[in-house]
């Protein structure tokens, strides 16, 4: 017989901290609009007609602003992946936009 197990609640969403500026397209804007700074942050671009590259951010605070340049890229098929940590947790997050 199978027995439920108590499990604990979901954790509860967290929003994700970034907002894009895509003004100039082949210079996105991307700023951490949380409260909180996110940790190990990096961007890795990805398109159709280069190899992969990336960024190394590091620890990014609120309010904070990088711009990426993409101006050898295929900005038809870019797609731009930015990790980090939340600081205290060493759950990693990864979210994606294209531009």
């Amino acid at each position: 017989m199978l027995t439920l197990l108590p499990t604990a609640r979901p954790p509860l969403a967290y929003r994700v901290p970034w907002r894009v500026n895509r003004t100039d397209i082949a210079h996105p804007r991307v700023a951490n609009r949380s409260f909180e700074p996110a940790s190990g942050v990096r961007a890795f671009v990805h398109d159709d007609g280069s190899p992969p590259g990336s960024e190394h951010w590091g620890l990014v605070m609120p309010g904070d602003v990088h711009e990426l340049c993409l101006c050898d890229r295929d900005l038809g098929s870019a797609i731009v992946s930015v990790a980090w940590f939340r600081l205290g947790d060493d759950e990693e997050y990864l979210w994606r936009f294209c531009v």
